[in-house]
């Protein structure tokens, strides 16, 4: 099922072009840290919360393309939602686009089935794309930040450089073989452990900074709670 088209400001060297694309696809790649304690670390977080460890390390969770968002809020069913700020590739027309996005989740659902959980919620995404040949050379050096609003107290939530995680080409291959990334596909790269524990929130803000080139894709959502009935 394709997506609604999203409109995003794409950075080409010195060029700036607005594209509206359509994804035929979406995976969530999990526990794809390059160090195994960190990793290990992340999957120590969920169980306690009652979440099963994966059953393989990556794993790929396909979710419906249509949850993509730019939306400025998403709605939840319940208070047990939270977001993972993650590094998102893309690919149109036979190249590689990087952008940030946030996985969010419904860690009641999770603690039962995880494929199920990830399909639960929509996920955010910036409106703004990086070539990914612009920064291959120092991908290790990008740097993802996310910032949770807990009672009304805006709290830095998650951070860490890609060198934590897999390369693009290794988290490539092991999800899709030697075809690569499929077109109009977009992949979440996975994420890092929160500080102070994952938890709920009124408002996620993430980011991806290149210290290099110096500058930023930034964005944020409220989470608006929906109530449950029974």
């Amino acid at each position: 099922m394709h997506s609604v088209p999203i409109d995003f400001v794409i950075h080409d060297q010195d060029r700036q072009v607005t594209r509206s694309l359509q994804f035929d696809a979406l995976i969530i790649a999990g526990w794809t840290g390059r160090d195994p304690v960190a990793r290990d670390k992340h999957i120590a977080e969920l169980a306690e919360l009652g979440i099963a460890p994966p059953a393989s390390t990556p794993i790929y969770y396909r979710v419906a393309a249509s949850r993509l968002t730019t939306r400025p809020a998403i709605e939840v069913s319940d208070e047990h939602s939270s977001g993972e700020v993650e590094f998102v590739l893309m690919r149109f027309d036979g190249r590689m686009y990087v952008g940030v996005g946030s996985d969010h989740t419904d860690r009641k659902v999770e603690t039962y089935n995880i494929t199920v959980s990830k399909q639960m919620c929509d996920k955010p995404i910036a409106p703004e794309l990086w070539c990914f040949d612009d920064v291959a050379n120092h991908w290790d050096q990008l740097v993802l930040r996310s910032y949770a609003t807990i009672a009304d107290k805006r709290v830095l939530y998650q951070e860490g450089t890609l060198a934590g995680m897999l390369p693009p080409a290794d988290l490539i291959v092991r999800g899709f073989g030697g075809s690569g990334l499929p077109e109009r596909a977009a992949i979440f790269g996975g994420t890092f452990a929160a500080k102070g524990g994952i938890r709920p929130a009124s408002r996620f803000d993430y980011e991806l900074f290149d210290p290099v080139l110096g500058r930023r894709i930034a964005h944020g959502y409220d989470v608006e709670t929906l109530p449950v009935l029974g």
